[in-house]
């Protein structure tokens, strides 16, 4: 029996035009209430996968606490400590018990979690039993990144998974042989190059971990993008394409970013044309089949 679990990790506090980039503060303002500095509350949200053979597996690993002090505040971090390694330690577990990690992409706010708490001295790798899995595309990506989103990698995280010995990169849909081979990955470019969302099946449908392809409930709205993204257009057209496959076949949304919500269910009101969630979870526990 497989089992999925939600945790959280760092969470953290940006700014509302900078995460509703094409939509006007008097809409996203009552979908995410901005505080006195203009910003959201956001999560980093994580996903453990017990799978029925022992193998325990994690998608992502939030923004972690990697950062220094003076960074920590200019990210809007807002634990100092490592809120993930926590989480994994009220389910039994530490860093060292997870066999694959499962990276949608490298910007830090998904993969500084590997990293361990900022101590003043150099950058550690945690997870040292762990295959560190990602998209070809999305490493090449963090290897040479673009000026516009060079600040959103970790230059000494991806030196220390390049040297680990246990980085699998992985191209198209079919997942590697670390991960069950009834998942699969859907290949988002638009907010970055070659992002993975990975589908795992489930006894109530797909469940689909949408990333920073819909970070949350209001980016369900299809129009609506975050300022981050690469390529908005493409996005759209990409997100669209997710929501139509997965109302048809009754699937679910796993969202790394809502402040509340965990997973829900995606649905297509023909009368509005538009699609929206059903049964949001504020945690997700559940057995998989």
């Amino acid at each position: 029996m497989r089992k999925l679990t939600s945790l959280l990790g760092n969470s953290q506090k940006l700014d509302g035009g900078a995460m509703f980039g094409n939509a006007p503060r008097a809409l996203w303002e009552g979908w995410l209430p901005p505080d006195e500095q203009h910003r959201v509350d956001l999560a980093c949200r994580c996903l453990l996968v017990e799978e029925a053979d022992g193998r325990r597996i994690l998608l992502e690993t939030g923004i972690g606490a990697f950062f220094a002090p003076k960074l920590r505040s200019r990210y809007g971090v807002v634990e100092e400590r490592h809120v993930l390694l926590e989480a994994l330690a009220e389910q039994g577990l530490s860093d060292a018990d997870i066999d694959v990690v499962l990276l949608s992409h490298l910007h830090f706010d998904h993969a500084g979690g590997l990293l361990a708490p900022w101590d003043g001295g150099p950058a550690r790798l945690l997870f040292p039993n762990a295959q560190y899995v990602v998209g070809r595309e999305a490493w090449q990506r963090a290897l040479n990144p673009h000026p516009r989103d060079k600040a959103s990698f970790i230059a000494e995280l991806i030196e220390l998974l390049e040297h680990s010995g246990r980085l699998v990169l992985v191209d198209g849909e079919l997942p590697p042989p670390c991960l069950p081979q009834d998942w699969r990955f859907h290949v988002s470019n638009g907010h970055t190059p070659g992002m993975l969302l990975a589908e795992i099946p489930t006894l109530q449908g797909p469940l689909v971990f949408a990333a920073d392809l819909i970070p949350g409930v209001p980016w369900v709205h299809v129009p609506i993008t975050m300022g981050y993204d690469r390529f908005p257009e493409l996005l759209i057209d990409e997100k669209q394409r997710l929501l139509q496959q997965l109302a048809a076949r009754h699937g679910r949304l796993f969202f790394t970013h809502d402040p509340a919500v965990a997973c829900a269910d995606v649905l297509w009101d023909s009368e509005r044309r538009r699609f929206h969630i059903a049964a949001p979870q504020a945690q997700l526990v559940a057995s998989a089949g």
